[in-house]
């Protein structure tokens, strides 16, 4: 009778994790690869990893997709070019070129070179006029310049910090033919952050421990989030600096029993001195929990916790004008194999968007159930349920019988 209960438990617990969701794709109609975001509410029906995430179209085909993510930061290199006055070449001696310095101190020049495997050696000299001119560089060399994925490259010359309105850089020719210098300037490096997603929650509980000193702080969702960063917001007082734990509920066998314990995620200091934004480890939770030691202080007034979630971008190419549908939640897919992940670096990162809309979730579908086993099919539980009360019922009437025999 034990077995049957185990198959009950089984079956049950198959279903039980299972919770799809679909939803559709809204896009510009036009054919090729698309970038979408993942939306926070659709990802909570996904695995953590998301292997059970899929794309179809609509004659109910699989469509290849990758994934792309960014870091929290990220840094852009913006090449500037500068104004050149001037750029002459004498056959078999030298090439020359002289350009506008917009700065008001000069150290550095980049030069943009169409794709060369030869050492050029040059030399450097500045003017205020652009006729008398001065020595900076004597006889350095630039070493071969080409890149692997352009037909151009950059290359930086240092130069002695200078004022100089001109500069002017002589190539020698004499032994080599000369190179193809297609630009100069400088390259700004500008960091920017990645907009992180809000995720919301369903609830937010704050329990005052006066016997700790401690404020503790639930927080619920729907369903089982990725948190990748929270932030408060304190409105009172004006100063401020509380040690705080984050920590998630969890289950360990100690002994060969079952006990539950507080697992800490993370500790930070909220401080009235700083932003209070901390990144975490992520995780993939249904409910969080905040532990604050106020010690001998009142409690912080905390007039908002907003968390966050690192994007997830998906890759795909979608036809003219097709019908997409999302799918998402059966735990008991595998993560797809599909050839575009081995073509990522050949796909341009500047993509039109496209959205992921009419999120839902599904009850018992056909079409998930075609990708399990027997012993997860509806059918199958009912089985079980039936055997288990034939059972059951054989049981209790032997048991009786033995009774009134005893009796």
């Amino acid at each position: 009778m034990n077995k049957f209960f185990i198959l009950l438990f089984i079956a049950n617990l198959s279903f039980a994790q299972n919770r799809i969701a679909t939803a559709k794709i809204k896009y510009d109609g036009k054919e090729g690869f698309h970038k979408l975001v993942l939306p926070t509410e659709l990802r909570s029906f996904s695995n953590d990893d998301l292997s059970d995430f899929r794309i179809f179209d609509s004659k109910k085909n699989e469509v290849p997709y990758y994934f792309e993510t960014k870091n929290n930061q990220s840094c852009n290199n913006l090449f500037v070019a500068y104004k050149i006055i001037s750029k002459t070449a004498i056959t078999n001696k030298n090439t020359v070129l002289i350009f506008e310095n917009p700065k008001t101190t000069i150290s550095k020049a980049t030069l943009e070179i169409a794709n060369s495997n030869i050492t050029k050696s040059y030399s450097i000299s500045g003017s205020m006029d652009n006729e008398k001119w001065f020595g900076l560089v004597n006889k350095d060399s630039l070493s071969p310049i080409y890149s692997e994925e352009t037909s151009s490259g950059f290359y930086t010359i240092p130069i002695p910090p200078c004022f100089y309105k001109y500069l002017k850089i002589d190539f020698n020719d004499k032994k080599t033919l000369p190179i193809n210098i297609l630009n100069i300037g400088s390259i700004n490096h500008k960091m920017s952050k990645t907009t992180l997603l809000a995720v919301p929650y369903k609830s937010k509980l704050v329990t005052e421990i006066k016997d700790k000193k401690k404020t503790k702080i639930q927080i619920n969702f729907n369903n089982p989030q990725i948190i990748n960063q929270i932030s408060f917001t304190i409105s009172n007082p004006k100063f401020y600096k509380r040690n705080i734990s984050v920590y998630k509920k969890a289950t360990r066998k100690v002994k060969h029993k079952f006990e539950n314990y507080e697992e800490q995620i993370a500790n930070f200091e909220l401080n009235s001195d700083t932003n209070n934004t901390f990144n975490i480890a992520q995780i993939f939770e249904k409910e969080l929990f905040i532990a604050i030691e106020n010690k001998d202080n009142q409690p912080l007034t905390i007039s908002k916790i907003e968390l966050f979630q690192t994007p997830f971008y998906i890759i795909t190419d979608l036809k003219n004008n097709e019908n997409y549908t999302i799918t998402t939640g059966n735990k008991d897919l595998d993560t797809p194999q599909y050839d575009l992940e081995n073509f990522k670096n050949s796909i341009t990162t500047n993509l039109p968007e496209a959205q992921i809309t009419e999120t839902k979730q599904i009850k018992n579908s056909c079409k998930t159930a075609a990708n399990k086993t027997f012993w997860q099919q509806s059918w199958f539980m009912w089985l079980c349920i039936s055997l288990a009360g034939i059972a059951i019922t054989y049981f209790v009437i032997s048991l009786v019988k033995d009774m009134n025999n005893k009796s």
